[in-house]
Parts: C-alpha cells; structure tokens; sequence
C-alpha cells in the first residue's frame, strides 16, 4: 500500500505542477436519456479527459461517471478516476506512470485501485493516425463488496491506444486497457467514432466492453455499455 501511496503523490505533484506550466485542454462529452410515461428511465454518462505538454513532459488526467434508473431501481451506478504523466526518452518511446480508480456499484468489487509505471511507445504518429502501447508492472487494491475482505496483488498493465481520421469531420478510437494479477484480470475496450458539428461540438457513439475473470457466482462476467454522446472539446 505504501507504493500505492507514494506513486499517488509524485503523480498528483506532477499534475500540480503541469497545470502551472502551461494551459490543459482536453473535451468532454455528456449523454443522457429521459423516458417518462409506461416506463421511467433516466440514464447519464459523463466523461472528461484533460492533458498538457510541457518540453519532454505530458500529463493526463479523466473522470467519468455512468449512472442508470430505470423506475426507481438503479441498474447501473459506476464512477471513475485516473490520471498519467509521461516522460519522453525519444521521440517514439517514453516512460510513464498511471493511477486509477473506480466504483461500480454492480459489481463485486466496492472499489479497485491500481498503480503502475512502464514504458510506452508511439508506433504511429500522422495527422491521420495514431498508435501507441503501454506495459508495465504495477500494484492492485480491491475490496469485496458482499464480504468487505480487501486484496492487495501485483499487477501486469497494458493498454493500446489507436485513432484514426476517416476524414476532416471523422473519427474512430479503439483503446484497450488490462490489469491482471492473481485475484482478477480487468479488462476494458472502448470502441467509438466521433463526428464533427463543428469547431466545438462533435456527435459520438461509444460501445464499450468490460470483463472481469474473477467474480461471485450469479455475477456476470462481462458488462456492456452503448452510449450516444454529445462531445465539446476546449
């Protein structure tokens, strides 16, 4: 736990330290749906991501939150943080290091919070198209909901990140994310596209899949979320 707490303090120094650097920009989306009539459903999804470059340094930042009610009965309550800070060695290849967290409340886990450092590298970098992958050792904390027992394991993270313009007004994005270790292996795909209005906002469509190995009986392995957002960027 001490490492845990430690890499959260030199990233949130980091990140501190960017925002004085230099001005963040990133974009938001927001999607909502509201029924009222045979059947009251409400549903809200919320994501924003920050970042910054300053010389060699680039850091990152997000949270998101995805909320459902369907009359009354909440189906879907899940919030979540991170953050990064990458060091470029090359042009290429950087090293870096991630935190995250999150809360679903349909799933076994209370909580699962996980740190981690490694090396990536950017195998694309075109205006048109982007590529890069990540991998490293890191270290997981989970809590069980239903016994409030906590395990603490190593971890092997990796993730890929590709986007493409299809065309001036066009975008699709493909990111991959895996924790694994001995309680569990997470895993998290994002698949989406993204249309411009204009300057500001852009259309988005989100199908994002995810999967954990190690769950209580009754409990499905896998969850999956289709999301129509409106996106502003800033």
């Amino acid at each position: 736990m001490r490492g845990v707490q430690m890499m959260a303090v030199l990233l949130t120094g980091l990140l501190a330290g960017g925002s004085a650097w230099a001005d963040w920009t990133g974009k938001g989306t927001f999607g909502g749906v509201l029924a009222r009539g045979n059947t009251d459903t409400e549903t809200v999804n919320l994501n924003v991501d920050v970042a910054n470059e300053v010389d060699r340094w680039k850091h990152k930042a997000g949270a998101s939150w995805l909320r459902t009610v369907n009359d009354d009965v909440t189906s879907a309550d899940r919030w979540e943080l991170r953050g990064e800070s990458q060091y470029s060695l090359t042009e290429r290849g950087y090293v870096f290091g991630s935190l995250r967290y999150e809360d679903d409340r349909f799933t076994d886990f209370d909580y699962q919070a996980t740190a981690s450092g490694g090396y990536g590298y950017r195998f694309i970098m075109t205006e048109t198209t982007k590529l890069e992958a990540q991998i490293g050792p890191g270290f997981r904390q989970t809590k069980r909901r239903a016994t409030g027992e906590k395990n603490e394991d190593v971890i092997g993270r990796g993730a890929v990140n590709f986007e493409h313009k299809l065309t001036d007004t066009t975008l699709i994005y493909d990111r991959l994310l895996v924790e694994s270790g001995s309680d569990n292996t997470f895993l998290q795909n994002a698949l989406g596209i993204e249309v411009k209005i204009n300057d500001t906002f852009s259309l988005g469509l989100d199908y994002t899949l995810r999967h954990n190995t190690d769950v209580l009986p009754g409990t499905d392995k896998t969850d999956q979320v289709v999301t129509a957002n409106l996106v502003y960027g800033f």
